[in-house]
């Protein structure tokens, strides 16, 4: 079996197993590495094996390793996920937010509670036209202290998530908190369903888009990005 078939299979086993898988290009463009957040956002607590699951701690030394890369030069987050541990997805969302690598969200199907942390932390994020968000307060599942100590913790994980969200796209923190606390759209539950152009409407998404779009758009900022370290090279040798 010659290298390329090696490399080919390598990578098929490295997207059937982390669906993970870094895009080179043969005709020089940038490198691009494709990172997928699906199913449920699982925490500290293992979920049962029949779920589909986004593992935090696969996802976090994935993005250091990304950082740290001189071959990958963008991220293309693809998210379909129904949210999950509200810690796990805001350390992931915290992580992708602070590489230095240009990097493009693409909401297929849906991203969901947590997930719009996620979505928003990248440079420029994009929702297919069928694509929905929910947004919602926080939930716990268990036993709940019915104190006022239990409330206060609620409202700052509320407003940590509102806080992180509205940094990264152009929604206003009181439009984000109606969105939340809306009664009527869910019928089992506050919040607010936005399907592809609404949410760019509001301000959270910032294009609707495909994934033609979105690699476009991530080439665009990497070779920019690409030109601009090459101009700061240059400057410093003279």
């Amino acid at each position: 079996m010659g290298k390329k078939e090696d490399a080919e299979r390598h990578r098929d086993e490295r997207v059937e197993q982390t669906g993970q898988l870094s895009m080179e290009s043969d005709s020089g463009r940038s490198t691009i590495h494709l990172l997928t957040i699906i199913g449920e956002i699982e925490g500290h607590d293992n979920l049962s094996s029949s779920s589909k699951t986004t593992k935090y701690e696969h996802i976090l030394p994935q993005l250091a390793a990304i950082e740290d890369s001189d071959r990958i030069d963008g991220l293309l987050v693809l998210l379909n996920t129904m949210g999950g541990d509200v810690e796990a997805g805001l350390a992931i969302a915290e992580m992708i937010a602070s590489l230095s690598k240009p990097t493009v969200s693409l909401v297929l199907g849906g991203s969901h509670s947590i997930g719009v942390p996620i979505a928003v932390s990248t440079d420029y994020s994009y929702i297919v036209p069928s694509g929905t968000m929910v947004i919602h307060p926080v939930r716990m599942n268990g036993t709940v202290i019915g104190a006022p100590q239990t409330f206060d913790y609620f409202r700052q994980i509320q407003d940590r998530i509102t806080g992180f969200v509205c940094s990264h796209c152009n929604v206003r923190k009181e439009r984000m908190e109606e969105l939340m606390m809306n009664q009527g759209m869910l019928t089992k539950d506050l919040g607010t369903i936005l399907v592809g152009q609404e949410a760019v409407r509001e301000g959270i998404i910032s294009e609707v888009g495909g994934i033609r779009e979105a690699v476009r758009k991530l080439h665009q900022l990497a070779d920019k990005q690409k030109k601009k370290n090459s101009n700061s090279d240059k400057r410093k040798i003279k």
